[in-house]
């Protein structure tokens, strides 16, 4: 049953498209699983045609297929899918710490250091769900200081789903933390060369792991 608050003021339709929309990302919607238009509206609490509705917009995004006469899924998740979305975070991503050595402000510093702090600890505890939002974190903070944040916002979203599935090995995700500080070392010294080399190395790493592990990671994740 959705929680609805009385002081949000958005459409039904937008905040079903938003709840089915953080399940499928985080994993609890699983790739491939059916989603049965009576059985999600009864969950919610709401009718169907919101629900009907949402998920044609996230058929849009990629993140459900519709099949004549069977109904809608969760869309599968590819090593494809992964290296592809990998390979464009490589290039904006590099670009964003190159260009916030240059102009990120004491506050974004504070922040990146929590961040970079906090992913650390919840490595060491084994914690994926803390590791998943500091990690996420960690690189919305060094984008949310450009203007490239609506550029890599959808790209920023399918990496979060990827998340779900691939840290549940955590063999790669040892040196992470060392990775991380090095990017907001660059970053805080002002040194854009390097930041973006750190920044571009570090997902070049994750995408050779990806690569490497191939099926174990998206079988592991299902």
């Amino acid at each position: 049953m959705l929680n609805f608050d009385l002081q949000n003021h958005k459409p039904l339709r937008e905040i079903v498209y938003e709840e089915l929309k953080r399940q499928i990302l985080k994993g609890e919607i699983a790739p491939g699983h059916r989603m049965m238009e009576v059985e999600l509206a009864d969950d919610m609490g709401v009718s169907r045609t919101p629900v009907r509705e949402a998920i044609r917009k996230l058929e849009k995004e990629g993140l459900v297929t519709i099949e004549p006469r069977k109904g809608a899924y969760a869309s599968d998740i590819s090593i494809k899918d992964m290296v592809d979305v990998l390979e464009v975070r490589q290039y904006l991503e590099s670009l964003a710490a190159g260009m916030a050595a240059v102009r990120i402000t004491p506050e974004e510093k504070q922040q990146l250091q929590e961040a970079t702090d906090a992913y650390k600890q919840a490595v060491e505890s084994e914690d994926t769900s803390e590791i998943i939002k500091w990690d996420e974190n960690f690189h919305k903070i060094i984008v949310d200081c450009k203007t490239l944040i609506q550029m890599i916002s959808q790209v920023q979203e399918l990496a979060l789903r990827f998340r779900y599935i691939y840290y549940d090995d955590f063999s790669r995700y040892k040196n992470q933390p060392l990775e991380h500080q090095e990017i907001e070392e660059a970053i805080m010294s002002g040194n854009a060369d390097k930041a973006r080399e750190e920044a571009y190395a570090h997902l070049a790493r994750l995408k050779e792991f990806v690569m490497m592990q191939g099926d174990k990671i998206v079988k592991g994740g299902q």
